[in-house]
């Protein structure tokens, strides 16, 4: 399923699934995030039956980072989705959605201590280590518990994805995972540890990768690394393909998820091993829209601005990454309507807050709607309070009902954390 199959007009009015978007932002206000469950449910299902039924098992571990909203932490804890988590907070996320610790794995290259005794506290299925340092760290740490942890080792591949350099991860160039051979050491050294398990081998090369051959390399490059160290009597419970799988923002196509799960689990179950993989973006990405409101055109020279109330505070992917999201008008323009090339830039104080160039739009007016489309995933999780903007709400759509799942803030939520300035005039 597509976001085009849930996103429809009807009477010349955008629809997300059977909710008028413009009567969604007449109650709610611009800007706002909109979430379609329907379409989250697909994708969590295509994923799920893909997966062949015979032993070995895969557990699918959902990025939280893409979209970290409890609402959507609980839907795909319900639908059978364990946790791929990143810091404390987002721990602390996956269990307040009731997602079961022992479906829930820790990655990050920078664990605190205070994280990793908390995760060990929470008993989850397993800490991949990214350092020798970290092995120390997390064996100290178990040894005053009385623990035993499980752990697993991110290993950088020196795998090439074809994605933004920003988010190309499994290169030796990076600050992720340790090289094979560092990993061989570490799981060795955690094999002769007495409180601690090894027990999964992970890696994880960027992320919007739309070329199915480095997953595949990926699962072979795993294999591989978990034979040598079988043949050092290390027997791994699972390896895990991390994440990373693209989606189609810009009509040039991207893999399906069904493709992406064929593509990487016969070779690590054929091996004898569990899978795990780590979906964020291609589950959450195409769910979300973000709606908002024109609230000026300006002419500047040769080019239009069209200015908006989002920004790069509520959308900060294009200043990011230049990254391209589709944007349509919540009213459909008139059959034959001219288009002409704008910007569509936001009311941040930065040349860079722009959500589209010189894209081709027909009309608008000031108080006209548009809707930014495939932002379900790190948009409203990149958001901020630059420039004092108030971070946007979140409404979940599921057929003819629309639920908020997350409030706009109000100013006094700027002073969150702030002492009070009274205090500050005592002193």
């Amino acid at each position: 399923m597509q976001l085009t199959d849930v996103l429809t007009y009807h009477n010349g009015r955008l629809h997300l699934e059977n909710i008028s978007l413009a009567a969604l932002a007449e109650q709610m206000g611009t800007p706002v995030y909109v979430y379609s469950q329907t379409l989250l449910a697909a994708n969590a299902q295509t994923v799920l039956t893909s997966i062949p039924p015979a032993p070995p098992d895969t557990l699918i571990c959902y990025a939280v980072k893409a979209n970290a909203n409890p609402a959507l932490l609980h839907l795909l804890g319900q639908y059978g989705f364990g946790a791929d988590v990143t810091s404390g907070g987002e721990l602390f996320l996956a269990q307040h959605a009731g997602i079961p610790a022992d479906r829930i794995i820790f990655s990050g290259v920078g664990k605190t201590r205070p994280e990793i005794v908390m995760a060990i506290q929470a008993g989850i299925r397993a800490l991949h280590v990214e350092s020798a340092v970290e092995l120390e760290t997390i064996a100290e740490i178990a040894t005053a518990h009385c623990r035993k942890v499980r752990i697993g080792v991110r290993v950088n591949p020196d795998i090439s994805a074809d994605t933004h350099p920003y988010m190309s991860t499994g290169q030796k160039t990076h600050k992720f995972g340790v090289s094979p051979a560092q990993a061989i050491e570490i799981l060795t050294k955690a094999a002769t540890h007495p409180w601690l398990e090894p027990v999964g081998l992970a890696t994880h090369v960027g992320s919007q990768i739309r070329s199915l051959a480095s997953f595949a390399d990926v699962a072979c490059f795993l294999v591989d690394m978990a034979a040598r160290l079988a043949a050092q009597g290390i027997r791994l419970e699972y390896l895990d393909v991390g994440g990373g799988l693209g989606i189609d923002y810009d009509g040039q196509g991207a893999p399906s998820l069904a493709d992406w799960v064929t593509a990487v689990a016969p070779p690590i179950h054929q091996a004898g091993y569990n899978l795990v993989m780590e979906p964020g973006r291609s589950i959450v990405g195409a769910t979300g829209i973000l709606l908002t409101c024109v609230t000026t055109i300006k002419q500047q020279g040769e080019r239009t601005f069209v200015v908006v109330d989002a920004g790069m505070s509520d959308l900060i992917r294009p200043a990011l990454y230049n990254a391209y999201h589709a944007i349509w008008p919540v009213v459909a323009p008139p059959p034959g309507a001219p288009s002409l090339p704008v910007d569509v830039v936001g009311p941040i104080c930065e040349t860079g807050d722009w959500l589209a160039r010189e894209r081709p739009f027909p009309p608008v007016r000031p108080g006209d709607l548009l809707a930014i489309l495939h932002t379900g995933a790190y948009g409203f999780s990149m958001s901020s309070n630059y420039n004092g903007r108030l971070r946007p709400p979140e409404v979940l759509v599921h057929r003819d009902k629309w639920y908020t799942i997350r409030q706009r803030q109000d100013y006094h939520h700027l002073l969150d954390g702030c002492t009070p300035i009274q205090n500050l005039s005592e002193n």
